[in-house]
């Protein structure tokens, strides 16, 4: 663990454990919440997914569900290729031949812009381990709302049951820390007077880099003032959770 490298040995690995595993050569992680006796719940857009549904990149590039040859599926799992939203995997399913790495919570500013990708770490704290199993197991039961690359994805629902806090406002740059940044950072860069300083690709790129640090501070859960503390069970009381206009509503009654 450090600034380099969040990855750990599973015999480190504790219930309520935020874990997460890189995907297609390291362009994005998949992110879930170890429960102990080698079990992840996690939230996944199968292959299986109905095309049209979510954006361009779930519908051409993103399947997290896990895979296996259909003559050797998982024995304790099954074949999940195809399933969809909040479902409890075993370790080795959830990995998919991936590394383990632990995502932190309650960072210093100075660590997390170290950190030279998003979606590792974050400025907000943990709640204590009983809250955040029990928020898990209610959404493996009653689901996390529709699969969005860049509304309501794999590290959204980790990050909801470490914290409970969900980005509330209809106005966003995305909820976390992967999609928030990336968005933030392109549409910095290229709105950005800086960007008339320099022709040069080196001095783009600089530029490019400064726009993606501070936006991935600034997008940061643990910093933002559109948050709310929403308990699980009035979160799966409205449907169309990741509907901000939904979000909204219950971040007012909260």
């Amino acid at each position: 663990m450090g600034v380099f490298s969040n990855m750990i040995d599973r015999e480190q690995l504790k219930p309520g454990d935020h874990i997460y595993s890189w995907r297609q050569a390291y362009i994005y992680a998949h992110h879930g919440i170890y429960v102990g006796d080698g079990t992840v719940i996690h939230f996944t857009r199968g292959a299986g997914q109905e095309i049209g549904t979510g954006t361009v990149l779930d519908n051409l590039l993103f399947s997290s569900s896990p895979s296996h040859s259909t003559d050797t599926p998982c024995l304790r799992c099954g074949d999940q290729a195809r399933t969809d939203g909040v479902i409890s995997s075993c370790l080795d399913c959830f990995l998919s031949g991936g590394n383990l790495y632990l995502f932190e919570y309650d960072v210093s500013p100075a660590f997390f812009l170290a950190k030279a990708r998003g979606g590792t770490c974050t400025l907000a704290p943990s709640d204590p381990t009983e809250d955040v199993l029990r928020r898990t197991l209610f959404l493996l039961e009653n689901g996390f709302g529709g699969y969005n690359i860049f509304k309501n994805n794999c590290e959204d629902f980790a990050i909801y049951c470490k914290t409970g806090l969900l980005i509330f406002t209809s106005i966003s740059v995305g909820r976390s820390g992967q999609a928030a940044s990336c968005l933030a950072a392109a549409s910095a860069v290229v709105s950005t007077p800086l960007r008339f300083m320099t022709t040069s690709c080196s001095g783009l790129a600089l530029v490019g880099f400064g726009m993606y640090c501070v936006s991935r501070l600034v997008s940061d859960i643990g910093v933002r003032r559109d948050v709310s503390k929403v308990p699980v069970e009035r979160l799966i009381a409205s449907p169309g959770l990741d509907a901000p206009e939904n979000k909204t509503e219950i971040a007012k009654e909260d």
